[in-house]
């Protein structure tokens, strides 16, 4: 079984949206280590001093019970522009620590920062981030993603966002998009024009 983790945004020394990440953690733990006991997030992170202040991610490492916590300051890289890759065959239903098949279609970005996936013809994720696309005054993302994540799950039980099927001909239909995940969320400000993602 491979090492699972959690990235979690800390700000100011405070856990951000930990309930979605424990239930994401408690989901896995059920459907990949059943009767393994639980791990309570709230009382494994201890956040350190360095930590109190600012913007940090913190990774745990866990299987059947935690393996390592980490902390460590948070600068985004920048994300100018994607490029379309497909493959068929990626899995990433889970939050592994084996990224090795993402890591591979990452390399395939060519001059681009980063790539958006399409499995069985249909757009997924980025490398490392969930995607939506505006289109008019509404936000969707693609009901095929590779992993759903926490600040996916949390706009679309809000109704902030909703899902629906893309494929790479249905793009040109969005003005806009924007990668969310736990330490991005929806900061429509920063949404690039979709003319920005490369065929």
């Amino acid at each position: 079984m491979s090492l699972l983790f959690e990235t979690i945004s800390i700000r100011n020394g405070v856990p951000e949206n930990l309930d979605w990440h424990q239930k994401r953690l408690n989901s896995a733990m059920q459907k990949l280590l059943a009767g393994y006991g639980f791990i309570d997030l709230s009382a494994s992170i201890i956040v350190p001093p360095e930590a109190g202040t600012g913007f940090f991610r913190c990774r745990v490492d866990y299987d059947t019970v935690v393996r390592n916590i980490s902390f460590r300051k948070y600068e985004p890289l920048p994300i100018n522009t994607l490029k379309l890759v497909e493959d068929n065959t990626v899995i990433y239903n889970h939050k592994y620590a084996d990224r090795s098949q993402l890591d591979q279609l990452h390399a395939q970005r060519g001059d681009c920062d980063d790539v958006l996936i399409v499995r069985d013809g249909c757009i997924s994720d980025t490398s490392y981030a969930n995607i939506i696309f505006r289109i008019g005054t509404r936000w969707e993302t693609p009901d095929t993603p590779l992993l759903n994540g926490t600040c996916r799950s949390r706009l679309l039980a809000s109704g902030i966002i909703s899902e629906v099927r893309i494929t790479p001909s249905d793009l040109k239909k969005y003005s806009e998009f924007h990668l969310i995940n736990a330490l991005r969320g929806m900061n429509t400000s920063a949404a690039l024009p979709v003319n920005r993602i490369v065929f």
